[in-house]
């Protein structure tokens, strides 16, 4: 009986790693796809926020401490069609040459989607013991009657897309170089503020 020539083909063996391999491939395309189309559904933007307004009253800086009163309005603009934010916990600080002068924790609130909300805080500074340089320089500018101070908000949001809510993340928003008047009828100048993720 002659002998075939035709060689019979080597058979492939099963290989668990190369099989994890590609599922591991697919899940991070099939991942991948699903942010892509998440990100393109709800196109985020930028949330856009502003320093509206801001007086001060009742200063008084005596033997190095410092009474005063502070009043200011964010504008929070969330433009987002889809978007929602809820602000779980606010602190707003006043700082001057980088020490704190005023403190206050604010109300939480929802903001829903495209809106714009105003933020009232009143932050008082009660008999606050002041370094000598810092005091002095603080009286020097008390005599051009305008205050300049640095305003932060730290806040813990979660963001909502229709049914879904995010874990909380912390918010930081910061308005520099803020002038302040010791005349409440003097004009305000917006400041638009900076934002940490």
């Amino acid at each position: 009986m002659p002998a075939s020539n035709t060689q019979q083909q080597p058979r492939r063996r099963f290989s668990p790693v190369r099989c994890v391999a590609t599922c591991l491939l697919a899940l991070i395309v099939v991942v991948g796809l699903a942010v892509l189309i998440t990100w393109l559904v709800i196109n985020p933007k930028k949330w856009v926020y502003t320093l509206e307004s801001g007086s001060l009253q009742n200063f008084n800086l005596t033997n190095n401490h410092l009474n005063a009163t502070f009043d200011f309005v964010l504008r929070a603009h969330n433009p987002n069609r889809r978007l929602s934010v809820y602000y779980d916990y606010i602190e707003s600080t006043v700082t001057y040459e980088d020490q704190t002068i005023a403190f206050n924790t604010l109300d939480p609130f929802f903001q829903p989607h495209t809106n714009v909300s105003r933020v009232k805080s009143k932050l008082v500074a009660l008999n606050l013991a002041m370094s000598p340089s810092t005091s002095k320089d603080l009286m020097i500018e008390k005599t051009s009657r305008e205050i300049q101070v640095d305003v932060h908000y730290k806040t813990r949001i979660r963001l909502k897309v229709g049914r879904w809510k995010s874990s909380r993340r912390t918010l930081r928003i910061v308005c520099y170089s803020v002038t302040v008047q010791l005349s409440r009828y003097k004009h305000f100048d917006k400041v638009p503020c900076e934002t940490e993720l």
